[in-house]
């Protein structure tokens, strides 16, 4: 009888699993905020790289994953998705790592072999694994080995792209919840019930995180938060990709699937990309911290958190939508189109800096 139901009004089903997951986060932050102010476990203030002035937990992450994992675990039992399990492991096993960094801290090595780990359970175990790249770069079908190393590669990568734009308030929750709505719609669209609840699962659980994040932030999701983010996202984007895979003998529910995911998660990718890519051609480590990231431009100009939200998102839509419009053109073409787009972002940004600098000068 419930199969039954799903089948015929799945709208409902992803309605309550996204309710549900905001309620149970609604509901528990609180708590955690209370906990984070008896036992002092606060972000300490580095205005170099942060905007806020006062002590605040970093522990939002918490709710995020437990609203996850508990809706998750709760609705995968009725469908029997046993991919849900390789997924819950991956984030638990995550979690503990972004906590202990959010209280104590990690050092890289630890970091990188636990997301390696992670990564390899998602792809070889739980099958969240690329088999194609879909004529990008000219390559086609690819072995196992190299599609699963590819594709941890890419998860790693995504899971600390997330982390790298947690820099202001409701930036990446803002962008999460594009993130895993659009794959939720994709994926309903496509009658793909398991990755619509846990894309919708995980939205919730962001939507509910939000509430307290939002400019002004009461709390902030730290490493916890941010890595599930992008573990989940990236793995829905694999999926994504794979179940729209063309033959030649199928029609795809989307065409240039690789490209779609892309649009879909911009703003971290590039903003990651670009930053690498910076810090290197100046002869610094990749991974050292500055406040040079796209977030941080837009401060600069005198934006506020929220405006900045704002303006993200718009990129991220303007991108979504332009590669879901051309969606025909192939995925070669439109990942071009996608960095034509961020850069000219970037560039007006650049510019803008430029002029403030010069003002500036002049007044002096």
């Amino acid at each position: 009888m419930f199969t039954q139901f799903l089948a015929t009004t799945p709208e409902v089903f992803y309605g309550a699993i996204f309710l549900l997951s905001l309620l149970l986060v609604i509901f528990s932050i609180p708590s955690i905020i209370h906990a984070s102010l008896k036992y002092k476990l606060f972000d300490v203030s580095d205005l170099h790289r942060k905007s806020h002035a006062e002590n605040i937990s970093r522990l939002g992450g918490l709710s995020i994953v437990s609203s996850f994992t508990i809706c998750t675990l709760l609705f995968s039992a009725f469908i029997s998705f046993k991919e849900a399990n390789f997924l819950i492991v991956s984030c638990i096993i995550l979690a503990g790592l972004g906590l202990k960094d959010d209280v104590y801290g990690t050092n890289t090595s630890t970091k990188f072999l636990l997301q390696l780990i992670v990564a390899s359970i998602l792809v070889f175990f739980g099958d969240f694994r690329l088999t194609s790249l879909y004529g990008v770069l000219g390559i086609n079908e690819i072995n196992y080995l190299g599609g699963g190393v590819f594709s941890i590669i890419l998860i790693i990568f995504l899971n600390n792209a997330f982390n790298l734009i947690d820099g202001i308030d409701g930036l990446a929750g803002t962008i999460g919840i594009l993130a895993s709505l659009s794959f939720g719609v994709c994926f309903a669209i496509m009658h793909q019930l398991p990755y619509a609840f846990i894309a919708f699962a995980l939205a919730g659980a962001i939507a509910g995180f939000l509430k307290y994040n939002w400019f002004p932030a009461k709390i902030f999701m730290g490493d916890t938060g941010a890595l599930i983010i992008g573990l989940t996202t990236a793995a829905l984007a694999i999926k994504f990709i794979e179940l729209n895979k063309f033959t030649g003998t199928n029609t795809p529910a989307f065409y240039s699937a690789p490209a779609i995911a892309v649009s879909i998660l911009i703003v971290p990718i590039f903003d990651s990309l670009r930053i690498f890519t910076v810090r290197i051609l100046k002869k610094r480590s990749p991974f050292l911290g500055d406040r040079n990231h796209i977030h941080h431009r837009l401060e600069d100009l005198g934006f506020k958190p929220d405006k900045i939200v704002m303006l993200t998102v718009i990129l991220n839509c303007i991108t979504m939508f332009s590669t879901i419009f051309l969606q025909h053109m192939g995925s070669f073409l439109l990942i071009f189109l996608l960095i034509g787009i961020c850069m000219i972002f970037n560039l007006l940004i650049s510019r803008q800096l430029t002029k403030q600098s010069r003002l500036r000068s002049v007044n002096k």
